[in-house]
């Protein structure tokens, strides 16, 4: 079953026609910077784009970076503030006019990788964590997922994780990848000592250049490991939320 999927960032929307039986992407993905301000409209229009694009006229999957409930988002952490209690799934199908599905993107993260990624196969739980404009994540109990956790707002240190150990905050800072390391490892750290996680995946942007960060992170008793899909796995995993009912992968 093809699906087209559509990962809506804090600077970037990516999309492309996925393969929900290998997890593959069918055509290379299509990036366009998230607008500014990044107000519902503007980027409903640059979703149609991408749909127009690839010529979809099948079922699309959508996310959005933060707390979805039945299609509608109920915050806006690092976009603009008119998507609280908006109705994002009729706003997308309005103007795709397409059967559309809208989750959270860390969601999407977490279930593509605990399908075909790091996390395949895997007991216990997963928790997925991605990096970017924010921090957002995905906690994964042995193949279900647990939605909208938004463990990135966690306070450490008398600011929002976020603030601190985003890669937008590496950056903001210009911080060393070392120094950067330091945070997140103070991050980490929490989460582990919050859920016991039987494994953690760092995905987002930054998993592509893990080899630059995760050596300097030393975290005892629980398995620390980059995202397999990358930057991927929201496309897939919207992909994967949007399918049929009777398409789903057993």
């Amino acid at each position: 079953m093809n699906v087209l999927g559509i990962d809506i960032g804090g600077s970037g929307i990516k999309g492309a026609p996925v393969d929900t039986v290998a997890g593959t992407l069918l055509e290379e993905r299509l990036r366009i910077p998230t607008p500014s301000p990044s107000a519902p409209g503007p980027v409903a229009e640059v979703v149609r784009e991408i749909v127009e694009h690839f010529s979809w006229t099948g079922p699309v999957g959508i996310t959005y970076p933060g707390v979805v409930v039945d299609g509608v988002t109920r915050t806006a952490a690092n976009v603009d503030r008119a998507w609280i209690g908006l109705d994002a799934r009729k706003l997308f199908a309005d103007t795709t006019g397409l059967d559309v599905t809208v989750l959270n993107d860390a969601d999407a993260a977490g279930v593509a990788e605990a399908t075909f990624g790091a996390g395949r196969d895997r007991r216990g739980l997963v928790v997925m964590l991605t990096f970017g404009t924010g921090i957002g994540s995905a906690l994964i109990m042995d193949g279900v997922l647990i939605p909208n956790t938004e463990f990135g707002h966690i306070e450490i240190k008398g600011h929002e994780a976020e603030h601190r150990a985003s890669d937008h905050a590496r950056e903001a800072h210009d911080l060393s990848w070392d120094k950067w390391a330091h945070r997140v490892q103070e991050y980490l750290e929490h989460i582990q000592a919050l859920l016991s996680p039987s494994l953690i995946v760092i995905g987002g942007g930054v998993s592509r250049k893990a080899d630059k960060f995760l050596p300097h992170i030393e975290l005892t008793g629980t398995p620390l490991v980059p995202a397999l899909l990358q930057n991927e796995a929201g496309i897939i995993g919207a992909a994967l939320a949007a399918r049929p009912a009777g398409h789903e992968i057993t």
